[in-house]
This record gives C-alpha cells, structure tokens and sequence, in this order.
C-alpha cells in the first residue's frame, strides 16, 4: 500500500524504530541508518539483528563524522520522510536538523519522536514509557482500588501514544507535500498521543462512569469488566457491560435469579460483586470457563500469552503471529482486501550499505564504509 514511499530512519530504540517497521510492513522502502557498533538496553554490545528492522535496508554510519552526516543528506534527497527519536536539539547539533535535511530536500517529511516533547520543561529530561504515560494522566486507571497502578508494558506509551501517531502524522505529511510541494516537521510525543488516546475514557465522566478514584470505574471497579484467576492460576477476561451481555454471563453461571446481581450498575455493590464472581472463577480451570463461555455474547477471552495467542485457532486462522528463524513475530496490521501483507526478512546491521550508497547519483562513498 505505501510502495513509492521512501524513509530514512535514523535509528534508536522503541517507538521511532517500531513506527519505521510498520511502514516497512505495509510496503514503504525503509532504510535504516545504524550505527557501526550498538550497545543494547542491556549493554549487550553487537547485539544480534534487531526484529524491529525487519523489511527495511540497513546502513551503517557514523553521524558524527563529516561522511555520516553527507550520507544522511544525501539520502534524504530523494526520500519522502526522515524519522528520528533523538532527544530535541541532538539532530541539530549533528547538523542535520529540519533546517538543514529540508534545505537540501523541501518536500521531506521530517518526523520527530520523543517522549515528553519538542519543548517545555521535561522536553530534554530523559525518560521511558511508564513516566510519560504516568505523567499524561493515562497510567492513572490502570490498575485497581489499594494498589498501585500497573504499567502495560510499552503498548500505551512507546506504541500507541508514540509509534502509532508518528505513522499517522508522517504520511498525512506525505500527503500534504504531495499537494503542496512543501514538507513539514511532525513533533509525535509520547505525552500528547497518549494523552489523546484518553479522550474516550474521559468522555464517560459526564455519565458518572469514570471516577478520579482509581479502581472506582466501570473498566477497573465492576465486576462485569475484570479479569479473573481460575483454578489452575490462569486468567478470563470478562467485558459484559451491556444489558443483554451481562444477562447472557448471569444465566452462562447460573447467578440469574441471585438477588444480588440484579442491580447492575448499583456502583456500591461493585467491590462485593466482584469478590463474588472471583470465587466462582476460581472453581474451575480456564479451559472449564473457556468450553462454557467462549464465542458467546457474554464478552469473555482467556487471558494468554503471546505464544499462547499464536496457537489459539482464531488467531491461527487469521495468520496474526508467525515464526521465522526461531523468532515469534507478529504479522503486519491492517490487513487490506482480506489479505494478511507478508513482512520483510531482518537484516544484519549494514548489509546494505553498499548497495544503498551506490545507488546514490553522482556520490558513492562504498569505499569509505568499508575501510
């Protein structure tokens, strides 16, 4: 879908790297600019073919030195997006700024991604995908009443709030300069995406829904939207919220006619409810819950793990995860006229760097990269 469309990655961890993979997944010509030598999150040096990269052309460059920097402008020449995920001002002091990459290229989308953003006080702090979410406001809710609120991994902040409007804002840049003639800088913070992403929990406060106490609203107080430990130490998910699905569930269990599960939205027997419907679950294992209540209208999953989700038979029809080299991937999203897109291979740091270089008019610095 996005054949045509070519972007320079300037390449860091987590959200920029992810954003540029899932381009390159659905048809973008991705060249990704790497260091010679990396240190990990680890400090694993040389650590092995990074899975973020898979599709994508790999150069190896050295930003700091007069070479590296002339072939990232010379790159972006002929490229319709640059994507970096520096902290602010980094880019400009290796000379390769927006001024700079849309001097020699006016139509470059150029797309920034950080966590706290271009300006204001945190703008150069550093930080990861739990603080920026947590100072959004949208780590708040996650969790329950008495605890501490439990961060989801990197799906809100690095993901959602970052990668995802990084692509968004990237190609409706492609877009405007395709009509316009003339690029853009894209500013995607992790603290405003995921910030944005709140607005339809937020939209349920003027129907008392959501509570400024956490574990006091409908997706993380009710006992009809929960998760529940079964008897073999594995977990359900349950989402019966409407009338008609919370009925289904109470019939399913047998509670139909229990007095005390009739007032649904009585918010103060929420906490009660739920220690009920917790000591139902935990009498039998999840396979138990799953023959009883899955593929019904009551709203209900098991909870699995990544590799468990691979085998589920829905999963498996729909081709979502795949294995490759040993390596449990996930394939590309969305899906367009049916049909699953087939993803790139992962390349070793460098391997294209001849190639690419050489195919540079007029400028070929393979033999640089090679001494």
């Amino acid at each position: 879908m996005l054949s045509g469309i070519k972007i320079v990655e300037i390449c860091g961890i987590g959200p920029g790297p992810f954003c540029a993979m899932h381009l390159a997944d659905l048809g973008a010509d991705v060249i990704a600019v790497e260091r010679a030598e990396s240190v990990s999150i680890t400090g694993e040096a040389n650590a092995p073919a990074n899975p973020l990269n898979r599709g994508k052309r790999s150069v190896v460059a050295d930003l700091k030195s007069p070479e590296g920097r002339e072939t990232v402008l010379k790159l972006i020449e002929s490229a319709d997006v640059l994507i970096e995920g520096m902290r602010p001002g980094v880019m400009e002091r290796l000379g390769l700024g927006p001024n700079e990459c849309q001097a020699r290229n006016p139509r470059l989308v150029y797309g920034r991604m950080t966590g706290w953003g271009q300006n204001g006080p945190m703008a150069s702090a550093a930080g990861h995908d739990n603080n920026y979410i947590a100072l959004s406001g949208a780590l708040y809710h996650s969790g329950t009443a008495g605890e501490a609120p439990s961060s989801p991994i990197t799906l809100i902040g690095d993901i959602g709030g970052g990668a995802l409007y990084l692509a968004v804002g990237v190609l409706a840049g492609v877009l405007n300069a395709r009509q316009t003639g003339k690029g853009t800088v894209v500013d995607a913070a992790i603290v405003d995406g995921s910030a944005h992403m709140m607005q339809l929990m937020m939209s349920l406060s003027r129907r008392g829904l959501l509570q400024e106490q956490r574990g006091k609203s409908v997706h993380d107080g009710s006992h009809f939207y929960a998760t529940y430990r079964c008897a073999d130490d594995q977990y359900v998910a349950l989402g019966s919220m409407e009338p008609q699905f919370y009925a289904l569930l109470l019939k399913k269990l047998g509670l139909q006619d229990d007095p005390r599960f009739a007032r649904q939205w009585d918010m103060k027997r929420w906490d009660e409810l739920r220690g009920l419907l917790a000591e139902v679950f935990a009498a039998q294992p999840r396979a138990h819950w799953c023959d009883l209540l899955e593929g019904t209208d009551v709203c209900f999953a098991p909870v699995l793990s990544p590799r468990e989700a691979a085998q589920h038979p829905h999963m498996m029809e729909r081709g979502v995860y795949f294995e490759r080299d040993g390596m449990l991937q996930a394939s590309p999203a969305p899906r367009f006229d049916g049909q699953v897109a087939t993803p790139g291979a992962i390349p070793t740091r460098g391997a294209h760097t001849a190639e690419v270089l050489a195919g540079l008019d007029g400028y070929d610095l393979c033999a640089v990269w090679r001494s």
